[in-house]
Formats: C-alpha cells, sequence, structure tokens
C-alpha cells in the first residue's frame, strides 16, 4: 500500500509539473529531481525490511514488556546447523530456522533433527540467488511452493513463515505473497553475521539492540556464529532474559492445520 500511494504521489507531482510547463518555463532538472527522489525513498522501502513498505512484516513485538527475545537462523540446513542445535539445547532454548530449499534437499536428516530438537521451520526461497529480488511473481511463487513441499516432506505439515532473501521487498514478492498467503518474519536486531566474523564485534552489536519483544537475525552456517550464540545465551541468562519461540513472542500460527 505505501508503494502503491508513493506512486500515485510523484505520478500527481510530474503530472502538476508537466502541467505547469504550459504557463512557466520548468527546467528539465526538476522531473530529473523528482524521479531521484521517487527512486530513493524506493530503495530504502524495499531494502528494509522493517518499512513494511510492500508487505507488512513481523520484525519484533513491541507489546512485549517482559523480558522475552526470540532467535532466528536463516540459510541452513547447514553442517554447522547442528553445532547450533547443541548450544540450544544446552541452553534450553528453542528458535526459528529459515531454511533455504536446495539445502534442504542436501541435508534433509539435518532438517529433521532440527525439528526433533523442537524448532520452528520457516520457508527462505528455493534457491536464495544473488537476482531473487528481480524475479517476478510468477518465479517467488514457484520458489516459495518449492521450498513449501521440501519442508512438508520433512515436518509433515506445511510452514505459514516466510522470510525474503536479503530482507529485501519489492512488488512481486508481494503480489507472490498475496497467493501463498505467508507471513512475513523479519527482525529488528541484525547481527550482520553473514558478513563480518568477528565475534566481539557481533556479540557486542547484538547485545547493544537487546531489548523486550526483539527477534535476533543470526545464520546457522559458520563456527563464529556458534560461538557468539553461546557467548550471546549466556548474557541473556545472566540478565534474566527468556528465548522463546518465534510463534510465542508474535503470537501468530506458524503451520497450517
Amino acid at each position: 500500500m505505501k508503494h502503491i500511494l508513493t506512486n500515485m504521489f510523484f505520478i500527481l507531482l510530474l503530472l502538476l509539473l508537466a502541467l505547469a510547463s504550459f504557463y512557466a518555463v520548468i527546467d528539465i532538472k526538476y522531473f530529473i529531481l523528482v524521479g531521484c527522489l521517487w527512486l530513493l525513498i524506493v530503495f530504502i522501502g524495499s531494502s528494509f525490511i522493517g518499512s513494511n513498505y510492500h508487505v507488512k512484516t513481523y520484525c519484533s513485538n513491541p507489546l512485549v514488556k517482559d523480558k522475552k527475545i526470540a532467535i532466528t537462523f536463516d540459510d541452513g540446513p547447514n553442517e554447522m546447523t547442528i553445532a547450533v542445535l547443541e548450544v540450544l539445547k544446552k541452553y534450553n532454548a528453542k528458535a526459528a530456522f529459515f531454511c533455504i530449499g536446495k539445502n534442504i534437499e542436501t541435508h534433509p536428516d539435518i532438517l529433521k533433527k532440527t525439528i526433533n530438537h523442537g524448532h520452528t521451520i520457516g520457508n527462505h526461497s528455493y534457491s536464495h540467488a544473488p537476482f531473487f529480488d528481480f524475479y517476478n511473481k510468477n518465479q517467488v511463487i514457484a520458489e516459495i511452493e518449492k521450498t513449501d513441499a521440501l519442508i512438508e516432506s520433512v515436518l509433515g505439515k506445511k510452514t505459514t513463515l516466510f522470510r525474503p532473501p536479503y530482507g529485501v521487498t519489492n512488488p512481486s514478492i508481494r503480489k507472490a505473497l498475496s497467493v501463498t498467503k505467508h507471513k512475513t518474519i523479519g527482525w529488528n536486531i541484525r547481527s550482520l553475521d553473514g558478513v563480518i566474523k568477528n565475534e566481539k564485534f557481533l556479540l557486542d552489536r547484538i547485545i547493544k539492540r537487546i531489548k523486550p519483544g526483539g527477534i535476533v537475525l543470526l545464520h546457522d552456517t559458520s563456527v563464529e556464529t556458534v560461538n557468539v550464540l553461546e557467548q550471546l545465551l549466556s548474557f541473556l541468562e545472566k540478565n534474566n532474559y527468556s528465548v522463546v519461540p518465534l510463534e510465542e513472542l508474535l503470537n501468530i500460527k506458524t503451520y497450517e492445520d
């Protein structure tokens, strides 16, 4: 809705400039400026999942006042997922894992182990392709449905959760989700562990942002994340924070009946 309103506003602005040009000389730079401003707004709205620019997203629960947060992982299943599961088990913490379809095909046993540990499973596309953001509606639907089927083949039920690759949304994803009916899950605490491997930096970055109702984004793909997770869970325990399932934090259903 925000994107539609933005488009309508800028179209109206361009029409007014065009109309004004019949009565006065309007420099072309003003038309270019309007176009650049539109592009900037769309870029920012599409790049930040918490903006709700294209789709409604669940990035936290501001209504939660108790010391409760959720931890989520992207890009598995992966060999490193097993170590992540052991750390979570040690602290009796439940997390949500947003899985890539092609990785499920490679590691169905790891996905099954994740499920057996009582964690929540979400859809993170089939390919997580670098150009996913440029896919059309039908391509996005195909990616989501293929991964849904893979998850269901192991889990026995269909997930209702989707996290778009890179946290980017666009009109194609909005149209696809209107068909698949998934809830879009974001975050408000981004660790940056997908690109930075300095464990102290990662831990400090997360801890500074911890507050009730928050959702942490991690990736179950590296030993650095495993080490940071152990330190994070220890910090949360010492500060009387509870790590709760995503569905409990957001008060949503995660699977179809």
